[in-house]
């Protein structure tokens, strides 16, 4: 018997390796604001939402939403398709799925961005629902994300797990009372993920899925 009887999953680093194309675009947007993107660790944004990372740059709102908006008109056009499944997602989904398990999407993607993303990549299908954060600020970090999602109905009464590879995804699990399991084979470390005491720290899709089907 599953430990859980459903799963929210994170999509970049968990997922979809994306870094690529969302690093391009960082840096496009970045030099659009006149700032050298070459003097800034852009793998620390990896995950987080985009109005706290543009944050650390500009302090007045009008500022952070025009790097949001040339950030998302750039990433819809080319950093979107710059990305791949990792190894052992699609096999690990379709354990779950076969088990009766229920799988989400928690993510701090818009909703708009990670649902065609997902398509493109034959995930979609996998998932009984895909949340993700506003276009607006309404539901703009991890555990608004997560609550929106934990709100459907059918999520009252089960068993839910969190599975997330950044800290925003640790601390999210944990704000909204939910065990939440790290990956370590996305973007963050166990270093960061660890003071979080994640329930199972996986390397591979395949502990993971082991773990969560009590193999």
């Amino acid at each position: 018997m599953a430990r859980y009887d459903a799963v929210l999953f994170d999509v970049d680093g968990t997922l979809i390796h994306s870094s690529p194309g969302i690093l391009a675009t960082m840096e496009y947007t970045f030099s659009q604001m006149g700032i050298d993107p070459k003097g800034i660790d852009l793998t620390r944004y990896l995950g987080p939402p985009l109005r706290r990372s543009f944050g650390e740059h500009f302090a007045d709102e009008a500022s952070v939403e025009k790097m949001v908006e040339i950030y998302r008109d750039r990433y819809a056009e080319f950093g979107c398709h710059d990305c791949q499944v990792f190894d052992g997602v699609k096999p690990m989904l379709e354990w779950l799925k076969q088990a009766g398990i229920r799988l989400y999407t928690a993510t701090s993607k818009p909703t708009v961005v990670a649902a065609p993303i997902l398509e493109e990549q034959g995930l979609a299908g996998y998932f009984d629902f895909i949340g993700g954060a506003s276009e607006d600020k309404s539901v703009d970090t991890k555990t608004a994300v997560m609550q929106q999602v934990l709100r459907r109905p059918e999520l009252q009464s089960a068993r839910v797990l969190m599975v997330g590879d950044r800290h925003d995804d640790m601390r999210g699990a944990a704000d909204c009372g939910v065990p939440a399991a790290a990956v370590l084979y996305g973007y963050g470390s166990e270093e960061e993920l660890r003071p979080f005491a994640p329930v199972f720290t996986a390397q591979t899709c395949q502990q993971l899925a082991d773990y969560i089907l009590e193999v």
